[in-house]
């Protein structure tokens, strides 16, 4: 792992932020999802046992790409998920940032957690309304996810 990624020009460190602890984020996290009675089912159903390791080396991208701003993530997030149908609703959005918030504080130093945990709340918000509209649900009283 290279420890040594910076963020850009104008964007703030986030001190003792590396890639070791981001792998420890989506590892402890994805653990902690695989095990929940209400997302391990759907991730479960979606990701063969064999396929993981692949899965949390794009989400280790993903969120060094987010918060380091190393560039390695290069995805479109948001069409597997389109696919998940009513498996990607209000319930399954708050479940996935009940764990992601924790697991965000206990892993990362405080400024980092809050900036993946504000990251990861408006992804959620974002992900909810365009899966909502791709459903024909009506998302015009949709709110952002609160702490």
């Amino acid at each position: 792992m290279n420890a040594s990624v910076r963020p850009e020009a104008g964007q703030p460190a986030l001190d003792g932020l590396d890639e070791e602890k981001i792998h420890r984020l989506v590892h402890l996290f994805y653990e902690r999802v695989r095990d929940d009675v209400v997302l391990g089912p759907v991730f479960g159903g979606r990701i063969a046992a064999d396929a993981w390791p692949v899965h949390l080396a794009k989400m280790c991208d993903f969120w060094s790409s987010v918060l380091l701003k190393s560039g390695r993530y290069d995805g479109r997030p948001l069409p597997p998920h389109l696919a998940l149908g009513q498996d990607a609703g209000e319930i399954q959005f708050a479940r996935w940032l009940a764990l992601f918030r924790p697991t965000a504080v206990e892993v990362l130093p405080p400024a980092a957690a809050q900036a993946a945990i504000a990251h990861a709340e408006r992804m959620a918000h974002s992900f909810r309304l365009a899966i909502g509209f791709h459903n024909g649900e009506d998302i015009t009283r949709a709110r952002p996810f609160a702490p």
